[in-house]
């Protein structure tokens, strides 16, 4: 009975280790196909792979639904970038024009004493007191969209 029991103990505990030890196998088909399985394959070369088991040892590894959402979550801020981006870039073009018409109409109103306006079909000079206010805003348009491009 004590070498029944001996027996026992001792094929009850190389088992696991049996288990653990079972090799697997790696190898590539004639299509390029990268197969893994426990047997080696009769005809063709095949390499043994090393497994590792049981739980990772502290590195915090996402699993795939996590790393997708983290995917999907980095394109979406790359595009929001991308957006703001093309917006900003919308904004200063539109700016530099607003800077440009301005400097021009301050020039050809510094130039012309007298502006002729269309009105209503009609055409007639602007005022003394017109050409002042339109100079002004034209130099406000200029400090707002030129920047120090204004004052140079």
């Amino acid at each position: 009975m004590n070498r029944k029991t001996l027996t026992l103990a001792v094929l009850l505990a190389t088992t696991p280790v049996m288990a653990f030890a079972a090799s697997v196998y790696k190898w590539t088909d004639e299509d390029g196909v990268t197969h893994f399985g426990d047997r080696q394959p009769t005809g063709q070369q095949a390499e043994s792979v090393n497994i590792r088991t049981g739980k990772s040892s502290g590195n915090n590894r996402m699993s795939p639904q996590e790393r997708v959402k983290e995917l999907e979550r980095q394109e979406a801020e790359e595009s929001e970038r991308r957006q703001e981006s093309a917006a900003e870039e919308a904004r200063r073009k539109q700016q530099e024009a607003n800077c440009e018409t301005a400097q021009t109409n301050l020039a050809l109103i510094q130039r012309n004493s007298r502006i002729r306006i269309e009105e209503e079909g009609e055409l007639r000079y602007l005022t003394p007191e017109e050409i002042e206010q339109k100079k002004q805003r034209f130099e406000t348009i200029a400090e707002e969209n030129c920047g120090e491009a204004s004052e140079a």
